[in-house]
């Protein structure tokens, strides 16, 4: 991959904000970007909500939050914003629910959480917006999935998940919510699950590398899970650290169509091809020499292996090529 010149990209200043603030949510409709509630300077939770002009290049005020709030999960509905949860203005977790209509400008109030709760992580399937864990008033996390239906406007119980946390990494793939990493406590966890919607069940699947917080997190186009850095949370009386480390997960490992391998995917894959022609080159040079073949398969080289050339007339040798090529 080329790659591109450094000075053919700037940073571009656009219109400042209002008043500065921090834990605010951010959220994309119609390729507008919209920004919801945050903290102000003095801590206070804000009900402000603005919308980007790429045209006049300003911030656009709106009609504000009816719950003023920090740190809320956004989810879109449609023409619609979800907003749940957060921090409100006693500092306490919020079980308040309210969806802002684009198109008429207008807040309304929805069926509110089963409990009050920040730190929730959320995303949406089918038109149905998914909350996974969260923080309760009483400081500790938890397993809760809820599910919201806008139709019906109501939350439905879904399993709850193995780990509770808050401040989850979720992603949606098809079928399958994976939920990686989070806090308990303050503490950062290791625990990695899916959830499979048609099942409605969970997995766990391999922890995390390490414990971490302020790391970089994003999920490619190719369904890898990639963990960039970080501060390493360090065991009993150890210090936290920084960590140089880079790590990835790939789904579809154990998949038939598995594109990628864990490590040295490129180099594993060339190999595969390469002894694929090597292993149909020899079994035509035994086939004209008259000789027989014996495949197996190596634990080094990603299901193809090498090959054995025997004395002549040992065994035929046409269903052992059959077994071989059907194994490419």
């Amino acid at each position: 991959m080329a790659v591109p010149n450094a000075n053919e990209f700037h940073w571009q200043s656009l219109a400042r904000l209002s008043s500065g603030r921090v834990y605010h949510s951010l959220s994309e409709v119609g390729e507008q970007m919209y920004m919801l509630g945050g903290c102000d300077a003095a801590g206070r939770p804000c009900p402000s909500l603005e919308l980007y002009s790429p045209e006049s290049d300003r911030w656009i005020s709106l009609s504000p939050m009816p719950t003023p709030r920090a740190g809320a999960a956004v989810a879109v509905l449609g023409k619609q914003i979800l907003v749940v949860g957060g921090v409100g203005e006693d500092q306490s977790p919020l079980k308040v629910v309210e969806m802002y209509n684009i198109e008429d400008g207008r807040w309304r109030k929805r069926s509110a959480l089963r409990e009050a709760l920040m730190g929730v992580s959320i995303t949406v399937k089918d038109g149905r917006a998914l909350a996974v864990g969260g923080m309760g008033a009483d400081l500790l996390p938890r397993s809760i999935l809820q599910q919201y239906d806008l139709r019906k406007d109501v939350w439905a119980l879904l399993p709850p998940m193995p780990t509770p946390r808050y401040d989850a990494n979720t992603h949606l793939l098809g079928n399958k919510l994976y939920v990686a990493g989070g806090r308990q406590c303050k503490r950062p966890v290791k625990a990695f699950e899916m959830y499979d919607t048609e099942t409605r069940s969970w997995t766990s699947l391999p922890i995390l590398p390490c414990k971490r917080t302020y790391g970089g997190v994003i999920w490619d186009s190719y369904g890898r899970l990639c963990l960039l850095g970080g501060l390493r949370q360090g065991g009993g009386h150890q210090s936290s650290k920084f960590t140089k480390n880079v790590n990835i997960f790939d789904t579809n490992q154990g998949t038939e169509t598995k594109l990628y391998y864990n490590r040295s995917s490129l180099i594993s894959y060339l190999l595969h091809i390469y002894m694929s022609f090597v292993c149909l080159y020899v079994a035509i040079v035994a086939v004209k020499n008259n000789l027989t073949l014996l495949l197996y398969v190596s634990d080094t080289v990603p299901r193809i292996a090498g090959i054995s050339i025997l004395s002549k007339n040992t065994f035929p040798i046409c269903q052992q090529i059959l077994d071989f090529t059907s194994d490419i």
